[in-house]
């Protein structure tokens, strides 16, 4: 419980109605949350307009609204705080009503298109291991030291994020890595919390179904690493050309990562397999279980992160080299009949083409790599011909396939990807809609050697098909699949 006018503190009000004396038991977006003595923020969102719900909200039982536009006829006994952004009122409320969480623990933040949850997850893991209280809020779940709950978006709403992040601080958690999206940002569910670093990891096409232009998605990037304090540090990938764009406005300290240019935290590959990485990061050499060059970008970060976070070289890559690969990245295993099949996340082009290039700079030659990938419905449909270019490109045959469709044809969307794939590569490429029978083909068309790699939905264990969820987990299927022909 707290006092309405403690849990306005910093929100920009333009005006109110009513008394700030009132205790506030809960604050909600959603009027079906709403509980007696709430508080309820209505958003203007992209398909709803929470101001409609205002009168539902104050019969559910609130008795304080937070909106941009009054209501025509105001309700007795409730107060109205007219605000200028509700999203960002939203964000600082919360923070509020947790007694900012955010600042009695040390907050990192990683945002890019490609390894945030890597690096997040990683970096969880490797501070857990050494022996540190630690905290993820990730794609992939969500953790209060061991304690595990269900992820739902790759950044959480503000009321979520800070509740998660006051039980670490009731649980003793020293530090938190969280995923950064550039719809969180956008949508300033980050706002009001203090971050004692941001990393930077890469920025390619994604999400311009969303930001509608690359400069716009870029520039919510970088507002990120605009809004970190003077006490936080901001680490980039400087082989990314937006690397030092993120650092032109940040008042934090500066430091950077890379494998080509120089930087503070420089790391070289020196074996790349399927086993693991042989790495010199700053001079010291080191095994990790990870693969590929992306990976080396990851594990170049963290080792920055740990490094800038006070650990000790010698013990954080003495951890890092015990650290397993994340579920749904580059997550592989080799069949009894010698088939290798890679499940991934790569659901970007840039992605796609980092996975298929680790693969082929690690193969002999002689095997074939065989690709199952599909793009998800109602997102994006620039990248889709791009997609289907890189696959067929990279690959000595492609299935495409479905990806969550969503809403839209399956058959549509594959038809869209094939546009990109060049005449001398068509022959390569095959269109199964249904993906369970899509991977089943990939795995007949392997023999004892070849490479299966399963892009797009990584540790999701869903399909979305016209509105509606079923679970599929491509790491069961292809398993399931490569037993049949061992048998």
């Amino acid at each position: 419980m707290k006092l309405l006018k403690d849990i306005l503190d910093k929100v920009k009000i333009i005006t109110t109605n009513g008394g700030a004396e009132k205790v506030i038991n809960t604050i909600a977006f959603d009027s079906r949350e709403v509980v007696l003595n709430s508080l309820f923020v209505a958003q203007k969102g992209l398909v709803f307009d929470g101001h409609q719900f205002i009168d539902k909200a104050i019969e559910q039982g609130a008795i304080a609204i937070v909106c941009e536009e009054f209501p025509k006829n105001l309700a007795q006994d409730i107060t109205y705080i007219k605000v200028e952004d509700s999203n960002s009122a939203l964000a600082i409320i919360a923070s509020n009503f947790y007694d900012n969480p955010s600042s009695k623990l040390k907050l990192i933040g990683i945002t890019g298109t490609n390894g945030k949850t890597t690096i997040a997850t990683l970096l969880y893991n490797l501070f857990q291991k050494l022996e540190y209280k630690s905290g993820l809020l990730s794609t992939v779940k969500i953790m209060v030291d061991t304690v595990e709950y269900e992820a739902t978006h790759t950044t959480p709403n503000s009321i979520l994020i800070n509740k998660y992040l006051n039980e670490m601080v009731n649980k003793g958690v020293d530090y938190c890595f969280m995923e950064v999206s550039s719809h969180g940002i956008h949508q300033k569910r980050t706002e009001g919390l203090q971050f004692a670093g941001g990393v930077f990891t890469n920025l390619t096409h994604d999400h311009l179904d969303y930001h509608k232009t690359f400069a716009a998605y870029r520039d919510v990037k970088k507002s990120f690493f605009n809004s970190l304090s003077k006490s936080a540090f901001a680490l980039v990938n400087i082989d990314d050309k937006n690397g030092m764009i993120m650092l032109q406005n940040t008042k934090a300290k500066k430091y950077s990562y890379a494998l080509k240019t120089m930087a503070d935290f420089k790391a070289k590959i020196l074996e790349n397999e399927f086993s693991g990485l042989l790495l010199n990061i700053n001079g010291n050499e080191v095994w990790t279980k990870l693969t590929g060059s992306f990976n080396a970008y990851n594990l170049t970060a963290i080792y920055g992160v740990a490094n800038l976070l006070g650990i000790d070289s010698v013990r954080a890559l003495t951890r890092i080299s015990e650290l397993e690969s994340v579920s749904g990245r580059f997550q592989h295993f080799v069949s009894n009949e010698g088939i290798i099949a890679v499940i991934d996340y790569a659901h970007t082009p840039d992605a796609l083409k980092n996975v298929l290039e680790t693969i082929n700079n690690i193969r002999t030659g002689n095997e074939q790599v065989i690709t199952v990938v599909g793009c998800g419905g109602d997102r994006d449909k620039a990248k889709r011909p791009v997609m289907g270019r890189i696959a067929s490109q990279l690959s000595s045959q492609v299935v495409f396939t479905s990806d969550n469709p969503r809403s839209e044809n399956p058959q549509t969307i594959i038809e869209e990807m094939e546009v990109g794939v060049e005449p001398q590569n068509l022959k390569k490429t095959l269109s199964i809609a249904n993906r369970e029978q899509a991977i089943k083909t990939a795995t007949k068309l392997a023999n004892k050697g070849d490479i299966i790699l399963i892009a797009g939905k990584g540790h999701e264990t869903y399909q979305e098909i016209k509105g509606e969820r079923s679970h599929f987990d491509d790491l069961e299927v292809v398993t399931h699949f490569l037993e049949v022909i061992e048998k």
